[in-house]
């Protein structure tokens, strides 16, 4: 398309025209299109529909100075490009309140992202991407004749996609952080009080933010410091000076300067004084773009420069916006936006009800309804009060104050409306959050970060920030321990405990509508050892729960409580995944006894100090949910588990299983030694007890030893009960343990492990009793991805990973690998992260519960099924066997060991012990043998695998056949687990998935009917 006027042209005839705005706008942006050769909105699109002049749109307030705030027009609109607005050349002395427009309307207009403001001496071009740094590219009139401005102005129409920064807001925030936990990092290194500089930094940070929003005169901060740069003492003067007009409003020098107040200013600390290399670290962080700040993340980012102990994770990952949202969202927001869709029902009533009405009355009467039900509802959102009594930073705060405030906006686009005509005006303030948070620091902290996302939030959606003052004191954001309440010798409350301080019970929480957070998570070894037993006993004393709960669970538990006395609360907390096992569910039995658990996921990646977890949400209110969401699938039920089918937490410990099942020991103390060694030691005579050390000394496995390869490791083990006396009389072996267990074991805090320092531990005396006298057990490791048994000799010493079995025989090691087993000790047992990392097996949940066919004991030997279930789980050990050690391959290696050495030095009883840890140590070496695994075995799954575990597992399922004939048991239950097992799930589009589930929970809720059949029975 030719050009009509060339760029000189262009540049002589509108900087003589001094038009109003209506009439210079659309022949401006016609004029624009010719010169830079692109269509005009009539060209493009005849009807307006994508690119036209006067976009109408409904605005959410006041759109400029003067306007009425109902209704207003974009001045050019081409949809997926740009909004463009024009004001009068010359009259206003910038283009925010243009920009300010646009922000109104960009909702209305699906968002572009591009918005274009222009008095036409100067264009603006504002980038609108989410999760971007915001960018500003100005074209001055005198210079739109350059080729770079005609380029910019022509990509408007033909890229606008190439406006997308590279530079997103995750990156600007981290930059941020880094810079000012560097300064943070130089005043503490130079002496200057942690909590003094955590202050300071804030005001500063506080103060760059609010000129780059423009709160502050433009670039006031950095230009202070570039005037005082070399000049240190000055600096501080000044910005002392500058803090104290903040807190009042007033004069800086020439420039004025708003009413903030909001407590962060109010105190009488003068500024830090800097040194030149500190200025400078100040100086490059005010250079960064702190509009863009993330505040969802810039919380979390800068409390970890602050804490020594957490500064290496600066870099590291953090909670986004998004994962904070599963909480918000359904737990906040879903309700909210339930009323809301209650009151435009309502309206929408008027509405009809006005357009039948025959009288002014009737048509007056349905006016005010509609103004009510708006006021009414705007007002609900503007006293809605929300706790996270954990919060950190202030992020899940923040995040809910921002959908807030979005959901508010649209309530008054929609009141903006031509037909409704109600004008309102934003209500929502930082004011309604509270929190509870121990660390100084971040309770600190989490007041900036709200204010600044708040603020930025009223940037962005175009609506000029509250004055006089602009903050409010956070006084809702409270410091202290949020578990429990302290005071001390005077009586006078404590924030925390400190030594001497009296525990008054639990602790109060303001009143709230809804409870949200990230509780802190210690286990319950780690609240003893974190905390001190001072505060353990405390905890157990003011509270009712069993404990062995984590840290979180008291969050829970307080939590429940609140909503004992507000059935409408709604709380969504995060838990470690631990809090669905056995000795964690007490709170969730609780909650889902008295409550409604509407909303769980029970197994979520997380972030958490920096690393990826896994993680449980839980959601639950005193008022019943119409509609409930477990993994984000709908559900009719969540169970304290946190699962949907059979509720499992309510099978009961079976007497006929106990007594069969056991953790292994634990060392507390380098008691292993490698197998060379355990050689010298087993071949040392003369013990002044004239026994061999063979009694002291033995093989010993870990959960690694049972899924990879063995390591040959043996463990100098001196039983449960012996002596010191008599373990004396093994003198090697106890020299040993006396040098390099003894000085660890004298500075640990356990009494009885310092006392008994030549014995395990945990030296479980019930699993050897239990283990006496039987020649083999059987073992499977307590956490391992793939849920695997193997036969042991009872000489091998097993770990705490390892659990104990005490019977050997095939049918029992057949029962215990069948997929019906696994699946119910998956549900039983609790899983440390995803699926594919597994879970971990405790035999008191896992197998205690569990009805086998037949009660331990009561089997009929003679029975063809007992019999079949024996010779598949025989076939399928002798098979695996043959796999991990090929006879070919091990037998060379066990000749070449032979021929080396008879260990005719080792006493009789031991050799062939010695002789094998040997055999296994080459082995292990063995490039072909070291890939021979059971973990990779399991990970393959061969179809010789598959076929042995089909063949076992319908073995077994005929077994529950014939003494379970309610349960409709069937054979072919076995073709959904062939391809993976019962511990891993089946791809969602694979054949079989959705009949997988199906028969998972028929056999989940044969086996708790079993399960409660047989308790009754018991008694």
């Amino acid at each position: 398309m030719p050009s009509e006027l060339t760029p000189a042209q262009f540049v002589v005839k509108w900087s003589r025209v001094s038009l109003t705005e209506r009439a210079a706008s659309q022949e401006h942006f016609i004029d624009l299109c010719r010169m830079l050769g692109q269509p005009t909105p009539a060209e493009h699109d005849a009807t307006g529909a994508e690119y036209t002049f006067e976009k109408g749109v409904t605005v959410t307030d006041a759109a400029s100075r003067g306007s009425s705030g109902q209704h207003g027009f974009a001045d050019a609109w081409w949809r997926g490009k740009f909004a463009w607005e024009y004001k009068r050349k010359g009259k206003y002395r910038d283009l925010t309140d243009a920009y300010r427009q646009l922000c109104q309307y960009r909702e209305a207009l699906e968002n572009p992202p591009l918005l274009v403001v222009s008095d036409i001496g100067r264009t603006e071009i504002h980038t609108n991407f989410t999760g971007t740094k915001k960018e500003v590219h100005v074209v001055e009139l005198e210079q739109l004749a350059e080729r770079e401005s005609l380029d910019l102005l022509r990509r408007v129409f033909t890229d606008a996609e190439s406006f997308r920064p590279e530079v997103t807001t995750e990156r600007v925030t981290e930059a941020v952080a880094k810079d000012i936990g560097h300064l943070a990092l130089e005043l503490r290194g130079r002496g200057h009080d942690p909590h003094d500089t955590a202050h300071f930094l804030m005001k500063c940070m506080f103060c760059l933010f609010a000129e780059d929003i423009r709160l502050l005169p433009e670039s006031l901060f950095q230009r202070l410091l570039m005037s005082c740069k070399d000049r240190p003492d000055q600096l501080r003067d000044r910005l002392t000076e500058l803090f104290r007009q903040m807190r009042t409003g007033g004069s800086f020098g020439v420039e004025d300067i708003p009413y903030f107040d909001g407590g962060l200013f109010d105190d009488d600390a003068g500024a830090l004084e800097l040194n030149d290399h500190e200025i400078a670290v100040l100086l490059t962080a005010a250079r960064q773009d702190w509009g863009s700040v993330e505040p969802a993340i810039f919380g979390t980012l800068f409390e970890r420069s602050l804490d020594p102990n957490t500064r290496a994770q600066i870099g590291a990952h953090y909670t986004s916006r998004e994962d904070i949202l599963l909480v918000v969202e359904p737990v906040v927001m879903a309700p909210l936006r339930r009323e809301w869709d209650e009151v435009r029902r309502k309206v929408q009533e008027q509405l009809d009800r006005r357009a039948l009405g025959k009288t002014k009355a009737t048509r007056t009467k349905a006016d005010t309804t509609i103004a009510d039900a708006l006021l009414a509802f705007v007002h609900r959102l503007a006293t809605v009060r929300i706790l996270d009594p954990a919060c950190g930073s202030g992020n899940f705060l923040y995040v809910a104050i921002q959908q807030l405030l979005d959901l508010e906006k649209e309530v008054i686009t929609y009141a903006a409306r031509p037909d409704i005509g109600v004008g309102l005006f934003p209500q929502v303030r930082p004011t309604q959050l509270h929190g509870i948070e121990i660390n100084p620091y971040a309770a600190e902290l989490a007041q900036v970060v709200i204010w600044i996302g708040y603020l930025q939030w009223m940037r962005d959606n175009g609506f000029a920030a509250p004055r006089d003052p602009i903050l409010q004191p956070l006084q809702t954001i409270e410091n202290r321990d949020a578990i429990l309440a302290w005071e001390d010798e005077a009586g006078e409350a404590l924030l925390t405990h400190h030594d001497g301080a009296e525990c008054k019970g639990a602790a109060a929480w303001p009143e709230a509508d809804f409870i949200i957070g990230n509780p802190p998570f210690l286990g319950t070894s780690l609240i003893w050892e974190r905390l001190g037993t001072a505060y353990r006993e405390a905890l157990w004393g003011s509270y009712t729960l069993p404990n062995t709960s984590d840290y979180c669970c008291y969050w829970f538990e307080r939590a429940r409580l609140m909503g004992q006395m507000s059935r409408r609360l709604r709380v969504g907390l995060l838990a470690t995944q631990g809090i669905r096992g056995a000795s964690n569910r007490a709170v969730l039995q609780r909650i889902r006894s008295d409550s409604d658990i509407f909303m769980a996921w029970g197994d979520r990646p997380w972030v958490l100090d920096g690393a990826a977890v896994h993680v449980s949400i839980v959601g639950f209110s005193g008022t019943p949910a119409s509609t409930k969401t477990l993994d984000g699938r709908e559900v009719a039920s969540i169970n304290p588990d946190l699962t949907a089918c059979a509720d499992l937490t309510a099978a009961v410990h079976l007497r006929e299983n106990q007594g069969f099942s056991y953790i292994g020991t634990q060392k507390n103390g380098p008691f292993d030694v490698t197998w060379e060694q355990a050689r010298e030691m087993l071949k040392d005579a003369g013990n002044p007890n004239g026994r061999p050390n063979s009694d002291v000394v033995h093989p010993w496995v870990n959960g690694v030893d049972l899924t990879a390869r063995s390591r040959s490791v043996w463990l100098l083990d001196f039983g449960s009960r012996m002596s010191l006396d008599t373990a004396a009389g093994y003198e090697t072996p106890l020299e040993y343990v006396r040098l390099h267990v003894k000085p660890l074991r004298d500075g640990i805090k356990r009494r009885i492990r310092r006392e008994r320092w030549w014995l395990l531990g945990e030296t479980m005396p019930a699993m050897r009793d239990a283990l006496a006298g039987v020649p083999h057990y059987i073992a499977t490791p307590r956490v391992s991805k793939h849920r695997v048994y193997l036969r042991l000799a009872s000489v091998v010493i097993p770990d705490c990973q390892v659990v104990v079995f005490t019977r050997s025989d095939d049918y029992f090691l057949g029962v215990l690998h069948s997929s019906i087993h696994e699946l119910w000790a998956r549900r039983m047992g609790t899983q440390l992260r995803e699926a594919e990392s597994g879970f971990r097996y405790t035999p008191t949940t896992c197998f205690e519960t569990f009805p086998l066919p037949w009660a331990p004991g009561s089997e009929p030997q003679g029975d063809p099924i007992h019999k079949r279930i024996s010779e598949a789980a025989r076939d399928l050990n002798e098979q695996r066997e043959r796999w991990l050690n090929p006879p070919e391959w091990i037998d060379p290696i066990a000749e070449q060991i032979d021929a080396e050495d008879d260990f005719a030095d080792v006493p009789q009883e031991a050799r062939p012990l010695i002789r094998q840890s040997a055999i296994m140590a080459r082995a292990a070496k063995d490039d072909r043998l070291k890939k021979r695994t059971l973990t990779n075995l399991y990970n393959q799954r061969p179809t010789w695998l598959k076929l042995g575990h089909e063949a076992l597992d319908r073995a077994v399922l005929a077994a529950y056949a014939q003494v379970d004939a309610e349960g409709e048991w069937a054979e072919d239950w076995a073709e959904v687990w062939v391809d993976s097992g019962a511990g891993q799930p089946l791809a969602e589009d694979h054949a079989l998935a959705a009949k997988r589930q199906e028969i998972d929970q028929r056999v989940l809720a044969n086996l708790l009917r079993m399960n409660l059949g047989r308790a009754g029975a018991q008694g």
